[in-house]
């Protein structure tokens, strides 16, 4: 295959993804203008037209979509070939790209990212924040972070982390003011800091658990937030009850920030994991990081 070839196929595929010359380019490293002379040229030498091109949007003919689909798992598996030869040098290298939520970003990738770069300075480190369930292969993600009761089943997961446990805390003056829920059940009483799901846009439920039976309760409240470290912001300005993972607020408990209420209802659930699709191998430079978080956890594991 002639390098102008290539050159055309991943422009068209970027573009289809992207549906933007502009955003194709920036990822291409190239300008608007010369990704929209590949695609031209690509549709020259096919004698066919990919793609429909207005004003305002860029979207995909009838055979423009069926082309993208039969390239897109040819490209790729090109691309697993050649990341693949990087088990042949001395030290994996690439840039690894991971789409991790917020939350994740901050209670997985910052204390490791540091020491990760610098036992392996060949490999690129590149972090999509991204609260919803992004489609890993479309976006070009070698792996992404989630907690392991959201995956699909259809994605290869490895567990990363320790089982996790949600809080429900409050700031002492909220307390002193509201009192204190006994009970789940009890939580209609209070202000409630809301969280609404990126993906479905449905406020989240909390979840709890008496004597081996889970339940869930609609709560209520004057805040709604997408962010944890908002939410924790709020219960800290006495606004109202947060839920949130223990762990992220572990100094604010420790320090007497915040206190925590119903903890006898609120058990472990499986933590995170890192996942890939099924259908590819897992690259040289996705293995390492792999193996480094769990020595890591391995690690503090016999610290305790």
């Amino acid at each position: 295959m002639r390098d102008d070839h290539l050159d055309g196929l991943l422009a068209f595929l970027t573009v289809a993804e992207k549906r933007s010359f502009t955003a194709a380019g920036a990822e291409l490293g190239v300008t608007p203008s010369a990704v929209s002379q590949k695609l031209r040229q690509l549709e020259e030498r096919l004698g066919v037209r990919l793609l429909q091109r207005t004003t305002r949007s860029v979207g995909l003919t009838e055979a423009g979509q069926r082309f993208f689909e039969r390239v897109r798992p040819a490209i790729d598996d090109v691309g697993a070939a050649i990341e693949g030869l990087n088990e042949f040098r001395d030290r994996p290298a690439g840039t690894l790209r991971l789409n991790v939520p917020r939350i994740a970003a901050e209670m997985v990738i910052e204390p490791v990212l540091a020491s990760f770069l610098a036992a392996y300075p060949e490999i690129r480190v590149e972090v999509g924040i991204d609260d919803a369930l992004a489609n890993l292969v479309e976006s070009g993600f070698d792996a992404g972070i989630r907690l392991g009761e959201t995956l699909d089943k259809e994605m290869v997961a490895v567990r990363i982390g320790p089982d996790l446990r949600m809080a429900v805390v409050g700031a002492p003056a909220y307390f002193v003011a509201h009192g204190v829920p006994k009970h789940p059940r009890e939580l209609h009483r209070h202000d409630c800091i809301l969280y609404r799901q990126p993906t479905s846009g449905v406020i989240y439920k909390w979840e709890f658990d008496e004597e081996g039976k889970e339940f869930e309760i609609a709560v209520e409240g004057r805040v709604t937030a997408n962010d944890a470290a908002l939410m924790v912001r709020a219960a800290l300005d006495g606004l109202g009850l947060a839920y949130v993972m223990e762990d992220y607020v572990r100094d604010e408990l420790r320090e007497g920030r915040l206190t925590r209420v119903l903890e006898a209802f609120c058990v472990p659930f499986p933590g995170f994991h890192l996942y890939y699709p099924s259908r590819s191998q897992m690259p040289l430079k996705l293995k390492v990081f792999v193996d480094f978080l769990r020595a890591r956890r391995a690690s503090s594991k016999r610290g305790r």
